[in-house]
């Protein structure tokens, strides 16, 4: 195994918190992967709301330096000691551990092998790139936590979004009904990728329009979510992907016999297993909303904040 320590690499860092105008190309260490890890050549990361996040406020990740980025696909370039999953050249995808395992935005980025899987053959590097994080808080949302089930009806708020739309996907996979909310031109999108009903969130009250539903899947929070509540059939579950501070929505799902749950994302093998094999299937795909190269990821966080993106965005490295 070489050590690869000094060697240099792009990548887009950050000296401080603020817009998009804080990111910068830089030339860092190649990182180089220990016991369990390994090191991946980057060619496509996902931009996902949590990085321009995370670059505004600095989150999780605290003061920066830092370079942010999740979503992996590329192929092994190094593997550290006792890795037997995977080998130089083979090419995988995977999220690397949120929060705290960030650094996809450069030409390469270590994580643990058991945060990959093979990439399946009919996916490019731009597709694969796209999917890991928003497509594993899908599954974790609906198919770990809320455990839908054919026939069930499924609620998806902001289902064009990076997660909304493939969490109607997967939730179809799963035999359920789902309705979907967008705002009108994003109708042709949702009906595309398999919701049974769309709803104009702008001009209909979601809360009055749906009550019998066994999951809402709510990625807005606060009273967003707390109002969803109201779709809920007894006895069912929304997933909130924001925090609860006050536990104002515990307390109302308790006092309306429904139950709700704040979900953060982790890594995990099992759940990427799953979301490859969709994938291999043609049941899951990401809609591509645009491709940056990576010296143009301050672009990709503009175009990202306006908060019109249907699907995902990408960063591609050459």
């Amino acid at each position: 195994m070489n050590d690869s320590t000094h060697t240099p690499m792009r990548a887009i860092s950050q000296d401080t918190t603020g817009g998009p105008e804080v990111l910068k190309e830089v030339r860092l260490a190649r990182p180089v992967p220990g016991p369990g890890e390994i090191l991946v050549r980057v060619r496509a990361a996902g931009v996902n709301p949590t990085d321009w996040k995370h670059r505004a406020t600095g989150g999780f990740l605290g003061a920066p330096p830092f370079v942010l980025g999740w979503d992996v696909s590329g192929e092994v370039e190094q593997v550290g000691y006792g890795v037997t999953l995977h080998k130089p050249g083979d090419q995988v995808f995977g999220m690397l551990p949120y929060p705290y395992g960030v650094g996809a935005h450069a030409e390469y980025a270590k994580g643990p092998a058991r945060a990959f899987v093979p990439k399946p053959e009919n996916l490019d590097h731009v597709q694969a790139g796209a999917l890991p994080l928003a497509a594993l808080t899908a599954w974790q949302a609906l198919v770990d936590t809320a455990h839908v089930e054919a026939g069930q009806r499924v609620v998806v708020h902001a289902a064009a979004g990076g997660v909304g739309h493939l969490a109607v996907q997967i939730a179809k996979a799963r035999g359920a009904h789902v309705t979907g909310t967008a705002s009108e031109p994003k109708h042709d999108l949702l009906r595309r990728v398999g919701a049974d009903e769309v709803i104009d969130y702008r001009t209909t009250d979601v809360a009055e329009a749906v009550r019998d539903a066994d999951v809402v899947l709510d990625p807005l929070g606060s009273e967003h979510a707390v109002r969803s509540l109201r779709s809920l059939r007894p006895g069912g579950i929304l997933v909130s992907l924001l925090a609860d501070p006050e536990g104002t929505l515990a307390r109302e799902a308790e006092r309306r016999g429904v139950r709700a749950q704040v979900m953060l994302v982790e890594h995990d093998q099992a759940g990427m297993a799953a979301i490859a094999d969709l994938a291999a299937q043609g049941r899951l795909h990401a809609e591509i909303a645009g491709t940056y190269e990576l010296a143009d990821a301050a672009k990709a966080h503009e175009r990202g904040e306006t908060n019109r993106v249907a699907g995902k965005l990408v960063l591609t490295v050459q």
